[in-house]
């Protein structure tokens, strides 16, 4: 967000760079998406908040229970990334997916523009539009993750949906299929193959396991194969399509 000088006054509104008054920024609030903005950047003590369909949420400070299994899936999603041309990987990146819904998800893989992607960085150095892939830790099924959250993503045509629900020690992955997400099976071992990132291949189990070299052994078998190569070539050549 913009850097911003602000002010809390005894009535609790923020002024911002001195304009106009704020009312702060609470759970739950109904704003559009410039509104939400303005007000998050106004208050920087706020570390995390999301726009889902036109309501605030705000999260709660992080235990271990999300923050290990999160470098876990991010550490996969970033070697893939750091094998594949084209392809980037983020955490906690903001992200504009439409007039309604600004996120910040745990961790996203998204092919760049210049490759073919349908995401692309603003001016002001934000992600607009739908990263290819996204991943969400949860607490359990009940979680917004796998229900208001879902159903943005879905909107707005991220093509691969993570959820990892620490609580029931799962990984849902979901693929978008006419515009509705349905789940992607894993093989016997609980490894599922990405359609939309050839070579990434999320061995679930032993995520789940904590086993994070047996993960990293099996997407190195994906990153290995020839479809992951075919990956490769076919994202370098639009981006020499784009240069022409």
């Amino acid at each position: 967000m913009a850097s911003v000088s602000n002010k809390l006054n005894a009535s609790g509104l923020w002024r911002a760079n001195g304009a106009a008054l704020l009312p702060p920024l609470e759970n739950g609030d109904r704003l559009p998406r410039r509104e939400f903005e303005r007000r998050y950047a106004a208050q920087p003590r706020i570390k995390k908040a999301e726009l889902i369909a036109g309501v605030v949420h705000m999260t709660v400070p992080v235990g271990l229970v999300h923050a290990e299994p999160h470098a876990l899936i991010q550490t996969v999603l970033l070697v893939y990334s750091s094998h594949t041309p084209g392809v980037t990987g983020a955490d906690n990146a903001t992200v504009r997916l439409d007039a309604h819904s600004e996120v910040q998800p745990d961790v996203l893989l998204r092919i760049d523009e210049s490759a073919g992607g349908t995401a692309r960085v603003s001016a002001d150095g934000y992600l607009e539009g739908a990263p290819e892939l996204v991943v969400e830790v949860a607490a359990s099924s009940a979680s917004i993750d796998l229900h208001d959250k879902l159903r943005i993503y879905e909107r707005a045509g991220v093509r691969e949906y993570i959820v990892w629900r620490t609580h029931d020690d799962r990984i849902d992955y979901f693929g978008l299929a006419e515009g509705r997400y349905l789940p992607l099976a894993g093989d016997a071992a609980g490894v599922v193959r990405s359609e939309v990132f050839p070579g990434l291949w999320v061995d679930t189990q032993a995520l789940c396991q904590g086993d994070l070299a047996t993960a990293l052994s099996r997407l190195q078998e994906g990153t290995s194969s020839p479809i992951h190569r075919h990956f490769v070539e076919r994202l370098m050549a639009n981006e020499k399509r784009r240069v022409r």
